[in-house]
């Protein structure tokens, strides 16, 4: 049995920032308190750090199975406690695909046995899995994942009629990428037929343009307001799209929920001359306009989640002319102390990192007993120090890539424990052998 006290932190939890101890026990938070004794606990000594709910990442590509040449869930959750995520929710778009419950309970089955950080994993819709979809219980994984545009994988939902239907036939909660395929195909000929399969990457947020993901996602939008749906537009990159959500009604009274990720929040257009592929994604990065219109969006809580859609390709892969060059990158061990960053230069409150990075995305997918530092719930904790430099670089990177947008990079702040679920699984740069993960389970 784990028993740690830590001692002397500084806690950041449900928009208060105050000293404490903590106690954990038997993978529970079972004390919060300012003056805790227990000589039969092991003693951690923040001396004021931080001390925070470990995040909860709603979107990352694991890459396992099929594509473990990329990364695996082994790997990937080893990164994730790296940078002080202690539960991740893992994408559909695998080889084979988790389009049934059969391969969903497969999944489930490789994290028990290998995931260093707390798991659930989103279900694939399809064209044609409406009647697997249908016997999914509500509380087997996070939720649903449809494909609104080709971005990987042949997981492409494109007839209305069946969306409708998914809309109408699930209690759970519906995360989509929304890009309109027929206008980026349009838009890739035309750029094709101008450079060939070499288009300058500069281009990419042209193709996938601003057009192609407003118009998929308020067409999505429009839907689930028909039909009732609980609807979550995942990664969203354009300043016009911002304006489709709401913020006059706290989050658990939404019905339509969005997130943005590090990479839209980090980069824009005018990074692709030095980045080149390594800052592809789908959705692409986009102006700087956009960016600041992201930020405007997620301050005033129109956006409600941080996330990652962490997606790892190797360096050889991302190394390729536009047309064959994978879109995604490696996210999640760097994503808290990118916003910490964010922090030291006044952009956000670390009271807002807190709750777009571990409350909301508990409170969005209804986590049970996860996302806040609470007595009685799991004891998932992120410990970190706001004045410890350091330069993201080869030897410090944990990926099984082994690259990152960020290298080169110095943060302000650095993760220096991670707890999973009383564990002490990460110590200034050394991740523990033993795993203590869970499967996620949900509050329905």
């Amino acid at each position: 049995m784990d028993r740690i006290l830590i001692k002397n932190a500084r806690i950041v939890n449900e928009n208060r920032v105050f000293e404490s101890d903590v106690l954990l026990q038997d993978k529970i938070i079972s004390r919060i308190d300012r003056d805790i004794s227990d000589d039969k606990a092991e003693h951690i000594d923040l001396k004021g750090n931080l001390l925070i709910p470990g995040i909860i990442d709603d979107q990352v590509h694991f890459r396992e199975p099929g594509l473990t040449h990329k990364g695996n869930i082994a790997s990937e959750s080893r990164a994730a406690i790296a940078g002080g995520i202690t539960s991740f929710m893992e994408q559909p778009n695998t080889v084979p695909q988790t389009i049934t419950i059969e391969k969903l309970e497969e999944k489930f089955a490789l994290a028990n046995t290998s995931s260093y950080a707390n798991y659930s994993f989103l279900f694939g819709g399809t064209n044609d899995n409406l009647e697997e979809i249908k016997r999914l219980d509500k509380k087997a994984c996070s939720g649903i994942k449809l494909f609104l545009g080709s971005s990987t994988g042949n997981m492409l939902v494109d007839d209305e009629a069946v969306i409708e239907k998914i809309f109408l036939n699930t209690e759970m909660v519906i995360s989509a990428h929304c890009e309109d395929e027929e206008t980026i195909r349009n838009n890739l000929a035309l750029y094709k037929a101008r450079y060939g399969d070499d288009i300058p990457v500069k281009y990419h947020p042209l193709i996938r343009s601003e057009e192609a993901c407003y118009l998929s996602s308020s067409k999505a939008i429009a839907l689930a307001k028909k039909t009732g749906a609980r609807f979550h537009v995942f990664h969203v990159s354009t300043g016009k799209e911002t304006d489709l959500f709401r913020n006059d009604i706290p989050l658990e009274q939404k019905k339509i929920t969005a997130e943005v990720c590090i990479h839209h929040l980090w980069f824009s257009e005018e990074d692709y001359d030095t980045k080149g592929t390594l800052i592809k994604w789908n959705p692409a990065v986009k102006t700087a306009q956009d960016r600041s219109q992201l930020w405007e969006a997620l301050l005033d809580d129109r956006i409600d989640v941080i996330a990652t859609d962490h997606a790892p390709h190797t360096l050889n892969e991302k190394n390729n002319v536009y047309t064959k060059a994978p879109s995604g990158g490696p996210l999640v061990q760097h994503a808290l102390v990118a916003m910490l960053d964010k922090y030291h230069e006044g952009v956000l409150s670390l009271e807002k990192i807190v709750e777009k990075m571990c409350h909301n995305p508990a409170i969005l997918f209804e986590v049970e007993k996860r996302g806040f530092i609470r007595e009685g719930y799991f004891a998932d904790l992120v410990a970190a120090d706001l004045s410890s430099n350091w330069s993201v670089a080869k030897e410090n990177i944990a990926y099984k890539c082994g690259w990152s947008p960020f290298e080169g990079h110095s943060f302000k702040s650095k993760v220096s424990h991670t707890f999973v679920n009383g564990h002490l699984a990460y110590k200034n740069g050394d991740i523990s052998s033993k795993r203590n993960a869970m499967r996620l389970t949900f509050d329905r």
